[in-house]
């Protein structure tokens, strides 16, 4: 009897390593909308294999967010890191989970982690931002705006820009606001590039949130005006010829030749009677 339990438990050893690999995923089980959820994992699956890590919206019926494929290398950690943006979501239950187009479930041991359970905690809606959500490049970037029951805490901005970090992270004063308590900020920071700016707030609590700035071209940029040169025209100058000025005739000359004509015609006729 003792025989056959030591046979069992012998067989069981052998088999494992070759039906039964590891797969572990983790990431963090709380996140601030705005925050990229950081998904880390390793394994003991051969390299090359390769399978699909999808963020989910929880509920009812899961919806797909977005998806990465990992394809395992050469290392003897296998480890692998997926990362997924959380900028435009809305607070709620979320999920990560393994899946593949082949079963990987029939070759895992029982202790693998393939699905982990993500809450995102919405604070945007604390930040009123007050300065144009639309700059120009010579008034921006101006950062103006409140946080809800801040007070005089002060907040962290950190800005990013087409060209990466232009601000911070740096903490920036807050003004009590005594009607409602809110912290009031103001920053001027330097741009000059057009595009896109993410402005991103966190307090002493955690992070709240982000705005997002569109610079444009500045309205006094010099316009580029074409000159033309005599010296570089191709064409000649056209020469222009001053016309001889035009003998004026007064308008009695013909009359007076008429008469003229006249009297030269009735002397002729009388000259002739005389004869």
């Amino acid at each position: 009897m003792k025989t056959a339990v030591w046979l069992l438990i012998l067989c069981a050893f052998i088999i494992m390593p070759v039906s039964a690999y590891q797969l572990y995923i983790d990431c963090p089980s709380e996140l601030y909308v705005g925050q990229t959820l950081k998904i880390t994992g390793n394994s003991t699956l051969p390299a090359g294999t390769s399978f699909n890590i999808v963020f989910y919206k929880a509920g009812y019926t899961a919806t797909a967010i977005d998806s990465t494929t990992v394809t395992l290398q050469d290392s003897k950690s296998k480890t692998f890191v997926v990362t997924f943006p959380t900028k435009g979501l809305s607070g709620g239950q979320y999920k990560v989970e393994v899946e593949s187009a082949t079963t990987l479930e029939d070759r895992l041991s029982s202790d693998s982690v393939i699905l982990k359970l993500v809450t995102l905690d919405d604070r945007s809606g604390e930040i009123t931002f007050t300065a144009p959500l639309i700059q120009t490049a010579d008034e921006a970037l101006r950062i103006e705006g409140s946080i809800k029951k801040l007070g005089n805490n002060g907040v962290k901005i950190e800005v990013r820009g087409p060209d990466g970090l232009v601000f911070g992270p740096t903490w920036v004063e807050t003004t009590n606001d005594l009607r409602t308590g809110d912290g009031q900020f103001t920053k001027q920071v330097v741009v000059t590039t057009p595009g896109e700016y993410d402005i991103h707030f966190t307090d002493t609590k955690s992070y709240i949130g982000e705005v997002t700035v569109i610079v444009s071209q500045p309205t006094n940029a010099p316009t580029v005006q074409q000159t033309t040169s005599a010296a570089r025209t191709t064409r000649p100058p056209t020469e222009v010829t001053t016309p001889a000025p035009e003998t004026t005739k007064s308008p009695v000359s013909p009359f007076l030749s008429l008469v003229a004509l006249g009297i030269a015609g009735i002397t002729a006729i009388i000259a002739v009677r005389r004869r």
